[in-house]
């Protein structure tokens, strides 16, 4: 087998359904399989892929064991040759581990590869590819004013070799992930995909960036920035730079500045954009489905008009694609083109009963599901 797709849930089901379809669609012309390991969601996401997806691997958790130690368990059980480490909150392009097979074929010791991430706005998601943290460099971005912290060199549609890569999608030969030992599983959330793309360098592979195909990460499905989450992140730098450094008094006080500052600011800034709480002009369905709109048009309260054809001019709306109509990259592609001119976006995957989608990379997003004689 060539691939195996490992995806890690936590307490995502509709996010976790969009994800396999595409998936399912993406390895269509692939030896693959698609892993799912829960970790004692609260939700009914085990009901839902034993219904939905009996054909898949499916991997339940009696507890939530953490990122690492999850992914871990389900790479053990991998057949693939490669194996490809993916949220549940995104959703892939149907070329997207095409393009990635071929490239990590072609390039000489490489360790792992990473692609292009969008959120649910349509924006580049910068830590696609990042430059390994020193303590400054993350001081920096965990308040917010820049530094060397992403790896800007390539721009978001090159293609070459970076440092660290982020654990949303990472591809990588499996013999290659278990030379290096996995995760490491000291960690629990957090640092994990920094310390993996570190081990790969310090075992003299090289990591590398894809800018040439597209995934869609919701990034507030899995990164709320509470201050549980900024005390997470101190925890896992903490871990990083005793393992990989020689940490001292100073290191541990510029990162522990870094988390009180961050801190500090997410108090004062405001909270993302809501559905709602954004001026929506107009609203379009990209799809020919009559039963679909006249649903859209009863659950949202507002008419609906079609959109069948290219969507480049616009503007301060809400769009709803029906990935029945139109590919996830043709929609990814909008999204991206459509981005900044005040737009919002949902999905409604294939075959599924519901429509999502998030207007902000720190909050959980929003799921509308539908009466299922209708769709």
């Amino acid at each position: 087998m060539e691939l195996s797709v490992v995806i890690l849930n936590y307490n995502v089901r509709y996010f976790l359904e969009q994800c396999i379809r595409s998936v399912q669609a993406a390895i269509a012309n692939i030896d693959a399989e698609i892993i799912v390991i829960d970790n004692a969601s609260p939700d009914n996401s085990r009901q839902m892929v034993q219904q939905r997806f009996p054909e898949i691997l499916f991997i339940q958790n009696s507890e939530n064991v953490g990122f690492s130690k999850a992914n871990n368990q389900a790479v053990k059980k991998a057949r693939g040759k490669y194996i490809c480490i993916l949220n549940p909150d995104t959703a892939v392009s149907e070329d997207t581990f095409l393009k990635a097979l071929k490239y990590y074929k072609s390039v000489k010791e490489i360790g792992a590869l990473g692609v292009k991430l969008i959120d649910g706005t349509g924006k580049f998601l910068p830590e696609s590819k990042r430059n390994l943290p020193t303590p400054f460099s993350s001081l920096l971005k965990l308040i917010g004013v820049g530094g060397k912290y992403y790896a800007e060199h390539l721009t978001q549609n090159e293609t070459g070799e970076v440092e660290i890569l982020v654990g949303a999608f990472m591809l990588v030969e499996k013999s290659i992930y278990e030379k290096v030992g996995g995760f490491d599983e000291d960690y629990f959330m957090y640092g994990e995909d920094i310390d993996l793309s570190y081990k790969f360098i310090k075992a003299g592979y090289k990591n590398h960036y894809l800018g040439n195909t597209v995934v869609l990460h919701y990034k507030g499905e899995s990164t709320k920035k509470d201050e549980t989450y900024f005390d997470r992140f101190y925890g896992a730098m903490q871990i990083f730079y005793r393992k990989h450094y020689n940490p001292n008094f100073l290191f541990e006080k510029i990162v522990s500045l870094g988390v009180t500052l961050a801190k500090w600011k997410s108090r004062k800034m405001p909270k993302g954009i809501k559905e709602g709480e954004k001026e929506v002009k107009n609203y379009y369905l990209v799809s020919d489905n009559q039963d679909l709109k006249k649903k859209l048009e009863e659950q949202i309260g507002k008419p609906f008009d079609f959109l069948t054809s290219e969507v480049l001019q616009v503007e301060n709306s809400l769009i709803v694609f029906d990935a029945e109509f139109r590919e996830y990259h043709k929609i990814l592609d909008s999204m991206q083109t459509l981005s900044e001119k005040g737009n919002l976006f949902r999905i409604k995957p294939l075959d599924a009963d519901f429509i999502l989608g998030s207007d902000t990379s720190d909050e959980k997003g929003v799921v509308i599901r539908f009466p299922k004689n209708l769709v």
